[in-house]
């Protein structure tokens, strides 16, 4: 190892996947690689795993020096894509990459409209996935070449899509919790802020999905089932 590379700092790389053969042989395989950048040019990786959301949750938001996220969409504690929206909601600085086994065009599409900065195939080499860690690294977003992010071909999908997009960071957040079955005062803890500011989320959440209850919510994000955006239960 160079002089250089060994002063810089590492880039550190979450591998949240709940199978530790297919982690291991990750974490081998990234820590054989170098991906530099503007600011590190020559530098090492540096991989912290992890099995369920939880886990995941807690390294976040104790280690600040997160780069990057690789994130199983089937993972304990998912739900569809209620682990990348639960992320991207609490940590929207870092870049997550979905890294999945699924590797059809509206599973793709659905993760990058929903805040992935990349999609890697569980059956994608390492030179693919070298350059797709590049990629976001460097402030882009990747996916497999051929795949037409622009195209829903489920209108119902299309649109709630949408209305989702337009919501805060901390109303995605807010919806994330709230489909979780959480009331507003457990809410209010978990995002340590006031009970009626919770309120005030809720309604600018309802009337943006265009839902007229939670319940209704709820419904809304599980009647498509497991091929929508959301799972087949909750976000």
């Amino acid at each position: 190892m160079s002089e250089s590379r060994s002063n810089n700092p590492p880039i550190r790389i979450v591998i949240a996947d709940d199978h530790p053969l297919y982690r291991r042989a990750l974490r081998q395989a990234l820590e054989a690689l170098s991906f530099p950048t503007r600011k590190r040019p020559d530098t090492r990786v540096e991989v912290i795993e992890t099995g369920d959301l939880e886990s995941s949750l807690d390294v976040l938001r104790t280690r600040s020096d997160i780069d990057l996220i690789l994130l199983d969409l089937a993972m304990p504690g998912t739900i569809g894509f209620s682990g990348l929206l639960s992320m991207s909601a609490r940590f929207s600085n870092i870049p997550i990459i979905i890294v999945s086994a699924l590797e059809d065009a509206a599973t793709i599409r659905r993760s990058i409209h929903l805040g992935a900065s990349g999609f890697i195939p569980k059956s994608a080499n390492i030179d693919r996935i070298r350059k797709a860690i590049s990629a976001v690294l460097g402030g882009d977003i990747w996916t497999p070449p051929n795949i037409e992010l622009g195209i829903e071909v489920n209108r119902e999908v299309a649109e709630l899509t949408e209305r989702i997009t337009t919501l805060t960071r901390t109303q995605v957040r807010v919806l994330y919790l709230l489909s979780e079955g959480l009331t507003n005062k457990q809410i209010a803890v978990e995002c340590d802020v006031t009970e009626s500011t919770v309120k005030g989320h809720v309604t600018a959440i309802l009337k943006k999905l265009r839902a007229h209850s939670r319940t209704h919510v709820v419904v809304s994000m599980s009647k498509f089932g497991t091929e929508t955006i959301l799972g087949n239960n909750s976000i």
